[in-house]
């Protein structure tokens, strides 16, 4: 019987939370339980995530998402989630983080009609789920460099986030990119770097608790307004990655 065994589903979320400088009282704890019950439910409509086990979600779901709380630097910080999914890392952090407020961008509307579910079924404010690539939204008024951070977790290579993300960041802003164990795209990264106006501020390599799984966040602050022909139209990012 392994260590994890023995904890709560409760016990895990809230010494999750607590490593991350995030305080989780009950009100919270019964939110997230309800998004947890919510995205279970759903999974067996519509593929959500390919993580079913109770204990499994909490770490790699939303554990995960907390761990990028400790870079937002103020309470009342604007968020864009490019490529939600589920709604990780927005959501949870949306939930820790309530005087924030949350874009959650995805692609696929049946993903969106699950977020918009969770958004009303936990009564969350100041968040919205909203449908759409980011390529197109990213030269939108009211989304092009009008947030504090911009975030995504495992949606593609960095040098296609970075064409993703950085636009709506505002000057002085963050991008911040979950990645997994490996820091290899880093190098191959730098001429987007440029182009898009980002700078590498830090790169955190992180286990994730109850696991032994690793984990690194990229940080990369803006440092100069995007140049108006990025993003380039949808799919072009993908296909020819600026590298």
């Amino acid at each position: 019987m392994s260590k994890n065994d023995l904890l709560s589903p409760d016990t895990m979320l809230r010494e999750g939370a607590a490593l991350y400088s995030a305080a989780l009282d009950d009100d919270k704890l019964r939110k997230l339980f309800k998004y947890k019950k919510l995205l279970m439910e759903w999974n067996q409509k519509i593929n959500l995530t390919a993580i079913e086990e109770e204990k499994e979600i909490i770490i790699k779901h939303f554990i995960d998402s907390f761990s990028i709380i400790p870079y937002l630097k103020q309470q009342s910080t604007r968020l864009i989630d490019v490529g939600t999914g589920a709604g990780f890392p927005g959501l949870p952090v949306k939930v820790m983080c309530e005087a924030a407020e949350v874009v959650l961008l995805d692609s696929l509307a049946k993903r969106v009609g699950f977020l918009d579910t969770v958004i009303n079924d936990l009564a969350l404010d100041k968040i919205k789920a909203v449908h759409g690539r980011a390529e197109d939204l990213g030269v939108k008024p009211g989304y092009r460099e009008d947030f504090d951070v911009s975030v995504a977790r495992a949606v593609a290579g960095l040098p296609v986030l970075l064409e993703y993300c950085l636009p709506f960041v505002r000057v002085g802003g963050i991008f911040i990119a979950m990645k997994g164990s490996s820091t290899g795209e880093v190098e191959s990264s730098q001429r987007a770097l440029q182009l898009l106006g980002g700078k590498i501020e830090e790169i955190k390599e992180m286990t994730l608790p109850f696991s032994d799984i690793k984990r690194n966040i990229i940080i990369v602050k803006k440092y100069r307004q995007t140049p108006t022909k990025y993003p380039r139209k949808a799919g072009k990012p993908l296909k020819e990655p600026l590298i």
